[in-house]
């Protein structure tokens, strides 16, 4: 804008032109009627990593019923590790071949496994919306829910070794196998140090609001609670390492042990909070997937390839499903049936991974070509996978009407719908008929779990049994340090924990019948051991069996304890 001023008059002559600005923080648009609406419906795509993605993994990692997680450990482990790398070179292997037959198409052996490991990002969003309306069974929720946000995990981290690969170890020669292991080892570094980040900081979360008084301030605690979640993914990708994955464990450490220390406000609004962001973001996903499919300008069609990559990803899957689950099966007396693998194969689908990986480079032709496939393929599973599963769950028998209440008793009567029936070789069975081998056992699980109830839990939360109980008699002036009056009282005792002890470990309210080794001995510790030396779980029950159904960890038997004040003497015995 142009101004001119007469001298000792007030009158002014002005000469404007217009202008128009666009907020993508770059200034002034110089030529706006120029620009299309297809370049004004990008964005820059680290906003997907950066902003859009960490809510959703948080919020998995959040709310995952961890109970019914750890009961399928082993299966949901062997699917989201060797499963997702089984897929990644089988979809690249088969690319690699067909695209040989194409001379039009410039695709390496290094791009197919980039794809392959991109595309093996599952995201089963509706198949899982649907199995929580229609109260599908728990384990198979669970597998399907597990192996989604740990394959996620996967796939960031191994495309991320192959793009490494790539970048500092491709040469012309060819595939050098000293260099594959150095990105192989790279993979496994980045996944460690990601979880171990994640963890850590969701454990110094779980001590800040154990060793203050943010409860009394619900606000600030949710606030705190917020950003200690989002800076985790700040320090690991600020230290070259996976935000996801580092995000995604803090999630779970967060609702395994911070959950427990918060106020009752904190914990609705948390979960609250991050179930809309979650939602908002998955929303905006899906639909920046559509509006892209017509308004992206860097898209590469190629039918040829598309279909191939069709055939690849439904041969990837099922490499990854059926030998898998036969291997499984082999070790497991509560097999996975043949519905469920078929159901499990189903629920392949692809989306807000696949495209956020495929959209985040664009610098090639070949990438281009990935993009358009993958947003493609995103589209139609979404359509055909989401908008199939109510039909195949009934063509399949799979039961339905579950409720997770019922669940958490297996061997109760479990409701039904008039529609579908569970089958028979689907029910539990009874306590007396119940076959239980060494595999269900789970050493690690229960290892884990007696580590977590002795240890962990008395010192992130305020649960008992306390440290001063477990922890050997020289560690008792630590003990007294790292144990707060709450847990000494009666009031932990009352308090009902809504959604963290109960889905994995024993609640606050019941001591685990068990041996219990004198403090002049070794330690108080309370060694969770069944009949068949394994661990006990499961919700506060009274007088009733705890089966190993649940973890795999064995029998015993979980009993109410009386209500008392813990006060240590001074040989260390309990008054």
């Amino acid at each position: 804008m142009e101004v001119r001023t007469g001298e000792g008059d007030s009158k002014m002559e002005t000469e404007s032109e217009n202008k128009t600005y666009a907020y993508v923080f770059r200034g002034e648009v110089t030529d706006v009627e120029s620009q299309n609406i297809d370049q004004k419906a990008t964005f820059d795509p680290e906003i997907f990593f950066n902003i859009i993605l960490p809510p959703i993994i948080f919020n998995a990692g959040y709310s995952l019923k961890r109970r019914f997680f750890f009961r399928n450990l082993g299966a949901i482990m062997t699917f989201a590790f060797i499963g997702t790398t089984i897929s990644c070179f089988v979809v690249g292997a088969v690319v690699y071949g067909f695209v040989q037959l194409m001379p039009h198409v410039e695709f390496s052996f290094n791009d197919s496994l980039y794809f392959g490991a991109i595309i093996s990002a599952t995201d089963p969003v509706t198949v899982l919306a649907i199995f929580h309306d229609l109260h599908v069974d728990v384990n198979l929720y669970a597998m399907v829910f597990g192996e989604s946000i740990l394959n996620d995990a996967v796939a960031i981290v191994l495309s991320g070794a192959i793009n490494n690969y790539e970048e500092h170890y491709h040469t012309e020669s060819g595939f050098e196998v000293g260099a594959a292991f150095k990105s192989l080892g790279n993979f496994a570094y980045i996944f460690l140090c990601s979880f171990l980040i994640g963890s850590v900081t969701g454990c110094c979360t779980a001590l800040l609001t154990k060793f203050t008084r943010l409860c009394e301030f619900s606000l600030l605690e949710s606030s705190l609670f917020v950003l200690m979640s989002y800076s985790t993914f700040l320090m690991a990708e600020s230290a070259d390492l996976s935000g996801i994955v580092a995000v995604l464990f803090c999630g779970i450490c967060q609702a395994h042990y911070t959950f427990n220390n918060l106020s009752d406000e904190s914990r609705v609004r948390t979960k609250q909070f991050f179930e809309l962001l979650n939602f908002i973001a998955e929303s905006f996903i899906f639909t920046y997937i559509g509006v892209s499919m017509f308004t992206y300008q860097k898209h590469r069609w190629d039918v040829g390839f598309i279909l191939v990559s069709f055939l690849a990803i439904v041969i990837g899957r099922a490499v990854n499903i059926y030998p898998l689950s036969f291997l499984l099966n082999l070790g497991r007396n509560n097999k996975i049936p043949c519905k469920f693998q078929h159901m499990l194969f189903f629920s392949g689908l692809r989306g807000a991974m696949a495209f956020a990986l495929a959209i985040r480079n664009t610098m090639s032709e070949s990438r281009h070509l990935m993009l358009t496939t993958t947003s493609l393929i995103s589209t139609v599973t979404v359509i055909i996978c989401g908008g199939g599963t109510t039909q195949l769950l009934s063509w399949l028998g799979i039961p339905v009407g579950v409720e997770e209440e019922q669940e958490l008793h297996p061997f109760s009567s479990i409701k039904q719908t008039s529609e579908v029936s569970t089958p028979t070789d689907l029910r539990s069975p009874p306590p007396g008929m119940e076959i239980r081998t060494p595999h269900e056992k789970a050493w690690l699980v229960r290892k884990w779990y007696n580590f977590d109830v002795n240890y962990m839990k008395p010192f992130l939360t305020h649960s008992q049994p306390t440290l001063i109980e477990t922890l050997p008699s020289c560690c008792l002036p630590l003990a007294r340090i790292l144990t707060t009056t709450q847990q000494l009282s009666h009031d932990v005792m009352n308090k009902t924990v809504e959604d963290s002890d109960v889905d994995l470990c024993i609640g606050d309210n019941i001591e685990v019948s068990g041996r219990r080794k004198n403090h002049q001995n070794s330690s108080a510790k309370f060694e969770i051991e069944g009949t068949n030396g394994a661990a006990p779980y499961g919700p506060p029950q009274t007088n009733n069996a705890v089966y190993d159904s649940d973890l795999g960890l064995g029998g015993g038997l979980a009993q109410l304890n009386t209500t008392q004040v813990r006060i240590p003497g001074i040989q260390g015995d309990l008054v």
